[in-house]
């Protein structure tokens, strides 16, 4: 029977082995990283913050590794600003998923790096409901509007006017607001950071206006946040969608064989020691890995 030292032991073993690995995707990227696993919820934001600020000699660019089923697009606002305050270039890493908020997140990077498997999602904001569960706003704000629509055209059958009744109207208005902030910070995130370097269009090598990145990060933010498209929230959009059909710039990891090798021994080890532990949330830097107590 293992003694409480050896279990110590051994999970001291492992956490070094992931910072082993999380220093090898360091020198692959010539730049600082940071793993978030976990919701983007509040007390993320600070422990991110707190994990930057106590790594010394920091690097001018950072390696973001996340993996997030999402959250709330407010906490990605001060995420965003408490990396941009430390680092010149965010880069974005996504070994596996990151969903929702986690997909306005990779949007505010200078680069998203994903492979084959890694998938992005819709950007439909999660919001508390009465029981303070996180729910997906959109799909109530499409309902909604589908059965006004219908009571307009005086086509609703009772059921689904009894329904409509039943919406709250100061929900309405969060899920409205949590959409138009979503599209608004990627639209702003795309032209400041992705499209920085954008400076002639591929094909006819004209001249990239301001004017033009404006009208793609709104097509791209358009076409995440439309949940009829997609059709389920967690659905996960694949960096070959993201390239072909919405036109969007994504890195290939694996093209580089040693960073590949050195991700997925991270990503493999790292939820399987998560599993094991049952942690849910975790920041990872080479100075510290933290793991998040949640509610």
């Amino acid at each position: 029977m293992r003694t409480a030292t050896g279990r110590q032991g051994a999970n001291e073993f492992l956490e070094e082995k992931l910072t082993e690995y999380l220093k090898e995707i360091e020198g692959h990227c010539s730049s600082d990283c940071l793993c978030y696993v976990g919701p983007v919820t509040y007390g993320a934001d600070d422990k991110i913050r707190e994990a930057i600020e106590d790594l010394p000699k920091r690097n001018r660019k950072l390696t973001f590794v996340l993996e997030t089923s999402g959250g709330f697009a407010e906490v990605t606002r001060r995420i965003s600003d408490a990396l941009r305050h430390h680092y010149r270039v965010v880069d974005f890493l996504i070994p596996s998923y990151a969903m929702s908020a986690g997909t306005i997140l990779a949007m505010s990077g200078d680069a998203i790096w994903m492979d084959y498997y890694s998938v992005l999602g819709p950007i439909d904001p999660q919001v508390p409901n009465a029981e303070g569960q996180l729910i997906p706003a959109l799909g109530y704000l499409v309902r909604y509007e589908e059965l006004l629509d219908k009571a307009n055209r005086g086509t609703i059958t009772a059921a689904e006017l009894s329904i409509l009744m039943n919406f709250d109207q100061g929900n309405l208005y969060n899920y409205e607001q949590a959409r138009d902030l979503s599209v608004s910070l990627l639209e702003e995130w795309l032209v400041k950071y992705k499209f920085k370097d954008w400076k002639v269009t591929e094909t006819k090598k004209k001249r990239v206006t301001l004017t033009m990145k404006k009208k793609r990060a709104n097509d791209i933010a358009k076409a995440l946040n439309d949940v009829k498209k997609w059709n389920s929230h967690g659905i996960g959009i694949s960096a070959e969608v993201l390239r072909k059909d919405l036109n969007l710039k994504v890195d290939d990891y694996s093209a580089n064989a040693a960073l590949s090798a050195a991700v997925r021994g991270y990503h493999r080890l790292l939820t399987d020691y998560m599993a094991r532990m049952r942690q849910r949330a975790l920041v990872h830097t080479r100075e510290a890995y933290n793991v998040l107590r949640q509610g």
